[in-house]
């Protein structure tokens, strides 16, 4: 049995093709898309050869072709379909790599912007630590996780105000203070198991941790001096025992258990 081609009326093609019915029948006026046959009171229908024309058409389109050229390249004896995807595909890679710098500048531009009306500076994100650290904190980042996530938690920090900066360091002293209140008890335990959870969610406002990672950062509180000085403000021994928290929680696969 012969399988019936599968056909599509101009109303059709148009809801799949994103176009309007008054286009498709402009393009059948000038010849650039004919449907493959007409039907009872003239009515078009189309196949699979036209739809691969039609999305041919939209495709110079969307690279500004005019609609004279783009119907002088489809009728080319030596058009090749494949050949045209694979050119389509490589401008359109272009215009996203493009598109893509164009809205890095304007983040940098907004950024700009706002650390002119008072942006956060580096101070104000390093605030806890000795300004003189902050060169080699910045160092011991990078050679952790790198240079392109210090500049992304930087400058996530940096699109917050200074109002959404200072609740964002009060969360986070929150937790410090919650856990330094829950160091008679083991670091297993359920209910500082929970404060860890909550201190992971706070960290990935600025940077996505996986169980390596987070693992990293808690060691990085017992390793770096500064770090240590930093939560043991808080209460002396805080950074060993949020270190060995975290690789509790690490070990749990970053789910509480207890």
């Amino acid at each position: 049995m012969v399988k019936k081609k599968a056909t599509y009326s101009v109303k059709q093609l148009s809801q799949l093709a994103g176009v309007s019915v008054r286009t498709l029948h402009h393009y059948d006026k000038i010849g650039l898309l004919k449907p493959a046959h007409r039907g009872e009171s003239r009515y078009r229908y189309y196949e699979k050869a036209q739809l691969y024309r039609l999305q041919q058409i939209l495709f110079y389109k969307e690279l500004d072709y005019p609609l004279q050229e783009i119907g002088e390249i489809l009728d080319n004896p030596s058009f090749d379909l494949i050949k045209s995807l694979n050119y389509h595909k490589g401008e359109l890679m272009k215009r996203a790599d493009r598109m893509e710098q164009l809205l890095n500048t304007i983040d940098k531009t907004i950024i700009s912007l706002k650390n002119e009306e008072g942006m956060i500076t580096d101070e104000e994100i390093y605030a806890g630590f000795p300004k003189e650290d902050v060169p080699k904190i910045k160092e011991e980042v990078t050679n952790r996780w790198g240079a392109e996530k210090l500049e992304a938690t930087e400058n996530t920090i940096r699109s917050m105000s200074k109002t959404q900066w200072a609740e964002v360091q009060q969360e986070g002293d929150e937790i410090s203070r919650w856990l330094a209140n829950l160091m008679h008890k083991e670091p297993a335990a359920l209910e500082v198991q929970k404060v860890v959870k909550e201190h992971y969610r706070y960290m990935n406002q600025f940077h996505a941790f996986g169980i390596p990672g987070y693992r990293g950062l808690g060691q990085m509180y017992v390793q770096d001096e500064r770090f240590t000085a930093y939560y043991d403000n808080f209460k002396e021994g805080l950074a060993v025992f949020l270190s060995e928290a975290i690789n509790v929680f690490c070990d749990n696969g970053l789910e509480v258990k207890g």
